[in-house]
């Protein structure tokens, strides 16, 4: 027998409380309303043609080829036409407010901070007997056997392992700091002596050190950590009055 369930509002409300989410999303609020309303102060204007451009690569990013799939997209996330909008509007905004706040303030920033935005093409396998990485980290630098030996018979995870324990190029803040001290300070390629931490006992071959350089990828990253901290310190100089009656 089929049953008819109807989702109010209130009922969306409440699962929002109860996963929790009220923060997160709290915090999503008010950084869009510190942005809007530094944008009206400082006279940022939006062109139609700004807006347009800027939908047209929000449906491309979503696979939204046609009015149809595009109207299914918003039915799907419960928004109307003008929610579309606002978050076109929001994302133009944004990038035109942090343009006007930060825009001769990247180089500056970049060469205080090179080293954390450094990279390291890395190999890890995490073990539990510190002992046996020990054996193993002086196995691999005699030349008794390969890193990929290593990874190969001791990770778990089948991807990585398949991988040889390979993950990638990561920055200093993707890496603990015991663990990035040690990995910046390699002459790679190289395998590092052991390194505890609550996740176990790394055993890390460093493959390649990436100095940074700074191209259009990396100045959206700084332009990035920039707006957040300054939505930080204007969230932290306001007073947040959260009403859910």
């Amino acid at each position: 027998m089929s049953e008819s369930i109807t989702i109010t509002q209130s009922d969306i409300l409440q699962q929002v409380k109860l996963s929790c989410k009220i923060p997160e999303l709290v915090e999503q609020i008010i950084s869009r309303k510190v942005i809007i309303n530094a944008a009206e102060e400082a006279g940022i204007k939006v062109e139609d043609e700004e807006l347009q451009k800027a939908a047209d690569f929000l449906r491309l990013n979503n696979d939204l080829t046609s009015a149809n799939d595009t109207w299914k997209w918003l039915e799907k996330h419960s928004l109307s036409i003008d929610d579309f909008e606002d978050i076109v509007y929001t994302g133009v905004v944004t990038a035109k407010l942090s343009k006007h706040l930060f825009s001769d303030q990247i180089e500056p920033f970049f060469f205080e901070n090179q080293l954390s935005y450094a990279g390291v093409v890395m190999y890890e396998v995490v073990f539990n007997d510190e002992d046996l990485a020990i054996e193993l980290f002086y196995a691999v630098k005699e030349g008794e056997m390969s890193f990929y030996d290593v990874a190969h018979q001791y990770i778990q995870d089948v991807e990585l392992r398949r991988q040889g324990g390979y993950l990638g190029v990561l920055n200093r803040r993707d890496l603990k700091p015991e663990i990035s001290a040690a990995v910046f300070g390699a002459k790679p390629p190289q395998i590092i002596k052991p390194i505890i931490t609550s996740k176990g006992v790394h055993l890390i071959f460093v493959e390649e050190i990436i100095q940074p350089e700074l191209n259009d990828k990396l100045r959206q990253e700084i332009v990035s950590d920039l707006l957040l901290s300054w939505i930080k310190k204007q969230v932290s100089q306001t007073e947040i009055n959260v009403n859910l009656e």
